[in-house]
């Protein structure tokens, strides 16, 4: 990440060591955040605030329309410095992992993301979430990894990768379900389910997936209730 030219990072130093970094990527409308890093000794020493102002600021200085990120639901204190940082909870999220399913959902069809798929990705992306994440589907399209799925002759969903740092959006959870059918494993700890999508979230139960943490998707800015069936990145 920290080579990455479309990443903003910081670290944070203390009698010249380093002991936390941030990052945040501008790829998007929507800047998103992490992960966040604090070394274990440094911890509760106000680092962790000082690496969030930091990306904030830039955040701030670049005029993006939102910024959010994805909190370890376990970890109270990170909670609560986002919520005093002007962070909202919107989201619980499941991490789930388990072997691919290796199936195939009636009147879908899964196949590779191409660059004239851009356009059609977008619209979907912008009807479900009110903007579209259009450089890094891009960037997923180059590197080979993006997946679109299509129903009734026409494209109805795409995902960026299903894994940690991967998000899909479709119409509906039965194109969702297409996607997540037709990986080949699910990479890192796991995707991202909302948990409130209920279910989206037995249907992956039912199929072996098993949830491995719970997270929280925040936001400060623009948000708009999803209109539509998604699966988040870690960064959101």
């Amino acid at each position: 990440m920290f080579s990455n030219p479309n990443l903003y990072c910081v670290v944070a130093e203390s009698d010249g060591q380093i002991v936390g970094s941030n990052c945040m990527d501008e790829r998007s409308s929507i800047a998103g955040i992490g992960p966040i890093t604090v070394h274990p000794t440094a911890q509760n020493r106000g680092a962790g605030r000082k690496l969030m102002e930091a990306v904030l600021e830039r955040a701030q200085e670049r005029n993006f329309l939102g910024v959010r990120l994805v909190q370890a639901a376990f970890h109270n204190r990170s909670l609560s410095l986002y919520t005093t940082l002007g962070f909202d909870a919107r989201e619980p999220l499941s991490v789930m992992q388990g072997p691919a399913l290796r199936k195939r959902v009636e009147g879908c069809t899964v196949r590779p993301a191409q660059v004239s798929d851009l356009e059609v990705c977008n619209r979907v992306c912008n009807q479900v979430h009110g903007h579209d994440r259009s450089r890094e589907l891009k960037d997923a399209i180059a590197e080979g990894e993006a997946l679109v799925v299509e129903r009734h002759g026409r494209i109805t969903g795409y995902s960026t990768r299903l894994a940690f740092f991967g998000h899909s959006v479709a119409e509906t959870n039965i194109d969702l379900q297409a996607l997540i059918a037709a990986a080949e494993a699910f990479g890192g700890p796991g995707i991202l389910v909302p948990t409130r999508n209920a279910s989206l979230f037995r249907w992956c139960l039912e199929n072996g997936l098993r949830v491995v943490e719970s997270m929280t998707l925040m936001s400060l800015g623009l948000y708009n209730e999803p209109n539509g069936a998604y699966l988040p990145s870690i960064l959101f």
